[in-house]
């Protein structure tokens, strides 16, 4: 189970052979990597897995291979288009997902690729960034001139890329890290790391085209893979507000309205978390969460129903259709503004 989907074996993968089963979306969420927090966002799980479901189709429409096999309504398989009412639960393909032997932070990846042979979850997340805001991560790991831009330092505003930044991280270490290239290259096993990115541009393509569309801007986002017989495929979820940042009108329709709400009103337990992931560094301890000291705190009713109306609105707007009960996605982004 991951943190906020549940995850369900119809039939195991093999060594040979892709499996089946699905992913059931709840309204679970989480922030700052923490994992389920105290609160449910109501039918936040069904935008998920509609947005993943369309954006999916999209990619197979564009000849990229992904895990995807359809929407799951009254026990039967379907497209998106198909589906009389939000869905919550995706039918996909299965591949094998070996343990990751550790001690500490260091990681058994030789092991890990022992066990995998040629059908395997590769263990990396691949990052896309079309744009540069204020506060990125990147803006702390390098320089303007490392990506190509004619900048002596970044800006105090974003920077929008003329071309996509692609990066890689770690996908099951306790605290994830961004890799250098050859790292990451050991890390995919038999996958390729430069079919990987082309993968993700591709991606990033399907999403960032659909999203100008809809009247949205896509800023960043990010994709797993499975590797299968010498084929790369998409995994996962794709384009969803959760794994991607997107704005309407220059705010923020993410998650990342979620995380910076969470910065403004409780910012002793972020800063906790900060903290103990720190000292995890520190002492070479792979779980971090234990050495946090503080809780976060539940929500306010009015505060989850923005966020509700968020998803939806947003998930309405890119997709298309009027699948959920939600405002306009004006009135929706107005009410983040008020947050």
């Amino acid at each position: 189970m991951t943190s906020v989907k549940e995850f369900r074996i119809d039939e195991a993968a093999t060594a040979d052979e892709l499996g089946r089963g699905a992913f059931i979306f709840t309204d679970e969420y989480s922030v700052f990597d923490w994992g389920k927090m105290p609160d449910q966002i109501p039918d936040k799980g069904a935008s998920l897995c509609a947005m993943g479901a369309f954006n999916f189709e999209r990619l197979e429409a564009a000849g990229i291979s992904t895990h995807y096999r359809g929407v799951v309504e009254d026990g039967d398989v379907r497209s998106l288009a198909d589906a009389t009412r939000p869905p919550f639960e995706m039918a996909i393909e299965l591949t094998q997902v070996p343990d990751l032997p550790h001690e500490g932070r260091t990681y058994d990846y030789d092991a890990y690729h022992a066990e995998a042979g040629e059908n395997y979850l590769i263990p990396l997340e691949i990052i896309f960034r079309n744009r540069v805001p204020v506060g990125s991560s990147l803006r702390r790991r390098t320089d303007p001139a490392d990506h190509g831009l004619d900048l002596e330092s970044w800006p105090e505003e974003a920077v929008d890329l003329a071309e996509p930044i692609v990066e890689f991280s770690t996908k099951y270490e306790k605290g994830d890290r961004y890799l250098d290239r050859d790292e990451a290259d050991a890390i995919a096993g038999k996958a390729v790391i430069d079919d990987l990115e082309e993968v993700a541009r591709g991606v990033n393509r399907v999403v960032t085209d659909r999203a100008e569309e809809a009247g949205l801007s896509h800023e960043d986002g990010k994709i797993e893979c499975l590797y299968y017989r010498g084929e790369i495929r998409v995994a996962d979820v794709v384009g969803t507000f959760d794994e991607n940042r997107f704005s309407y009108e220059g705010t923020q329709l993410s998650k990342e309205v979620i995380r910076q709400y969470h910065k403004r009103t409780q910012p002793e337990w972020v800063e906790a978390v900060s903290d103990a992931k720190a000292q995890a560094k520190a002492e070479d301890v792979a779980d971090w969460k234990s050495l946090c000291d503080r809780d976060p705190a539940s929500l306010e009713e009015d505060v989850l129903e923005v966020a509700r109306s968020m998803y939806c609105a947003g998930a309405n707007a890119y997709i298309g259709r009027e699948l959920f009960d939600a405002p306009p996605l004006s009135s929706a982004i107005g009410a983040v503004n008020r947050l």
